[in-house]
């Protein structure tokens, strides 16, 4: 007696494609959540210096940042610029700069404020001057940060 096999055709199952749309948008909404935006719009134009001994920053959100450079688009203005957030304030030769190292104590209080008590034992300022900025300029803010108790500082650079 013989035996006979039939071969059936085998067919795929389809792809299941209702809960794409789904995941797609958990993921979209994960990278919107997680994404850190800058808030702060440059004012100030600096070229960053460039250094041997470089080290990232953890923890991003400890770090608040100062921006020193000239004014961007004016060419004519020789003035030095500090920026905090989004106020600026003029470092002038001829001017008392007191007004504005005012403010950069000011900024960092309000820093202070804005931090968790985690973050507030990590807080960096991070200074990211141009550098052809006068060396009198940043020991000034230097010596600011340190009458306001900001005690960690970092200076931003590029790799040689």
């Amino acid at each position: 007696m013989k035996t006979f096999f039939r071969h059936r055709e085998h067919q795929m199952p389809e792809l299941n494609l209702a809960s794409l749309p789904d995941l797609i948008f958990t993921v979209l909404f994960f990278f919107m959540i997680v994404t850190h935006m800058r808030d702060v719009e440059l004012k100030v134009r600096y070229q960053v210096p460039q250094a041997t001994e470089i080290q990232k920053l953890t923890h991003k959100s400890a770090v608040s940042y100062i921006y020193v450079g000239r004014m961007q688009g004016n060419t004519q203005d020789d003035n030095y610029y500090i920026q905090l957030n989004d106020k600026v304030v003029a470092m002038q030769a001829d001017q008392n700069t007191t007004t504005s190292l005012e403010a950069i104590g000011q900024f960092i209080d309000a820093e202070r404020q804005r931090m968790s008590s985690e973050d507030l034992t990590r807080m960096t300022v991070s200074i990211k001057a141009d550098r052809d900025v006068p060396m009198g300029i940043i020991a000034d803010i230097k010596k600011t940060l340190q009458n306001s108790y900001a005690l960690k500082i970092n200076y931003s650079a590029t790799e040689k």
